[in-house]
């Protein structure tokens, strides 16, 4: 991902640190770390970028209260999107359903198959480029690319599950309406436009005209762990994805939905809480600087903190202010501000500590020196990331209003490559210990759990429902 109008680098020529010659080479290593260490604390912290300083206890009380609004229907940043869709209805086995999954860069298709004891049968699993990540399309364009994907599957089943992974207006029917693309996607006629309609108006013409059961993919990942509860006594379900994007889904009690009107006091249904839209996290400038510089400023900003489609991005833009400051030498600075793109694999391999053959920091213009700082510089972002996610999930978890019985947790499907694959400041167990850290306390029991594919199998779930 290439976004245009980041901080412009001053002449590394003109900004020359400490140790940024070749006549401070004779400082010893120790000297060395510990001047530049504390050169960059100051500088992270002078732009409010310091992962300590979180108000953890703050932010959860925060979500709490968005997603409160959000319920009712008052001014929120978190949409709480209703998926009308229960936890509680029977799955039906061995009926092969047709499943479509659009993520944040991919699109794919699957045929599902679930045995009696549960156990998803995945056939025709195929993966193409999701619509609108290689240029703008336009509606039509966009809706065909779907139908002609889906027509090798289609036919499997008269119902179409379809995960989609972006923020929409769930309809009682389980349609939905695009609110607005993130992720960087480039179809803006869509926007507004009923998904499983449009689908079925390029399918009707091949004979294919299906009854389209739309959902989140958070949804769709609270819906796989629902999968694994037949084997162990949970008391609530959360879905959490951390990957090109992030968002959180949980179970909400129907008398606590009071935007909607008319629903059975007694039920209960699957919330699409949108958190990747959450604006109450302090944002650093660095932080406003990548947001003011892409297609859509001032939305999705905790996505744009925490998430794999930004971290590098948000990294180049550190180190690029950081070149400006006389943090790198002047050949790395040069190097920096000359590349176009920072990709997060580029970025956390290096940080964490396995870099592969082609990785930028590994070039001759870093010296062992600007390797080190490099590090020092960039992992306080996955720190921070580490933190906030911790907050949201636990936001989700006593949001369920479950979990006081140590026998019956809340079951957390976590999904999404981010999470699992992210190297720099020991991420996940890092967002483990913050979150035993904010539940302990209020003794909240919880596990969390991996369904592979779970997007996929959610779908089917929702489908056969």
């Amino acid at each position: 991902m290439t976004l245009a109008g980041f901080a412009k680098c001053r002449d590394p020529g003109l900004t020359i640190g400490p140790l940024d010659n070749d006549n401070n080479r004779h400082l010893t290593p120790r000297v060395e770390e510990n001047t530049m260490s504390g050169r960059e604390e100051q500088f992270l912290k002078g732009k409010g970028l310091d992962a300590d300083a979180v108000d953890r206890a703050g932010l959860l009380a925060a979500f709490d209260r968005e997603m409160e609004a959000g319920l009712a229907g008052r001014r929120s940043s978190l949409l709480m999107i209703p998926s009308y869709i229960s936890i509680d209805r029977p799955v039906r086995t061995g009926c092969p359903v047709a499943v479509l999954d659009a993520g944040g860069t991919n699109l794919r298709r699957a045929v599902v198959t679930f045995s009696g004891a549960g156990k998803a049968k995945l056939e025709s699993l195929e993966k193409s480029l999701m619509p609108g990540t290689q240029g703008e399309v336009d509606a039509k364009a966009f809706f065909e690319t779907f139908a002609q994907f889906a027509e090798p599957v289609a036919g499997r089943s008269e119902t179409l599950g379809f995960c989609f992974s972006y923020a929409a207006k769930v309809t009682p029917d389980c349609d939905a309406r695009l609110i607005r693309w993130s992720k960087q996607i480039q179809a803006p006629e869509v926007e507004g436009k009923l998904i499983g309609a449009g689908l079925n108006r390029q399918l009707a013409p091949r004979g294919l005209r299906r009854r389209i059961v739309i959902l989140n993919d958070t949804v769709a990942t609270l819906l796989a762990g629902k999968s694994v509860g037949v084997r162990r006594p949970y008391s609530a379900y959360v879905g959490f994805i951390l990957g090109t994007g992030t968002n959180t889904a949980y179970v909400e009690r129907n008398a606590r939905i009071t935007k909607v009107k008319g629903l059975p006091a007694r039920g209960a249904m699957a919330i699409n809480v949108e958190s990747g839209a959450f604006r109450g996290a302090p944002q650093s400038a660095f932080d406003l600087e990548l947001d003011a510089a892409t297609r859509d400023p001032g939305h999705y900003t905790f996505e744009k903190m925490i998430s794999g489609a930004y971290l590098g991005t948000l990294g180049h833009v550190v180190l690029k202010a950081a070149a400006g400051e006389g943090l790198l030498s002047r050949r790395a600075a040069r190097a920096v501000c000359g590349w176009g793109e920072l990709t997060n694999k580029h970025l956390d391999d290096f940080c964490g500590g396995k870099p592969q053959e082609g990785n930028p920091f590994l070039r001759a213009a870093f010296s062992a020196a600007d390797r080190e700082a490099v590090v020092r510089l960039a992992t306080p972002l996955y720190a921070r990331a580490a933190v906030l996610t911790a907050v949201n999930l636990a936001s989700a978890i006593l949001r369920t209003g479950k979990g006081q019985e140590p026998e019956r947790p809340v079951c957390v499907n976590v999904d999404g490559s981010t999470y699992y694959r992210t190297l720099t400041a020991d991420f996940r167990r890092r967002v483990q210990r913050e979150l035993r850290a904010l539940l302990a306390p209020r003794g909240i029991a919880y596990e969390l759990i991996r369904v592979d594919d779970s997007p996929v199998i959610g779908a089917a779930v929702a489908a056969l429902m």
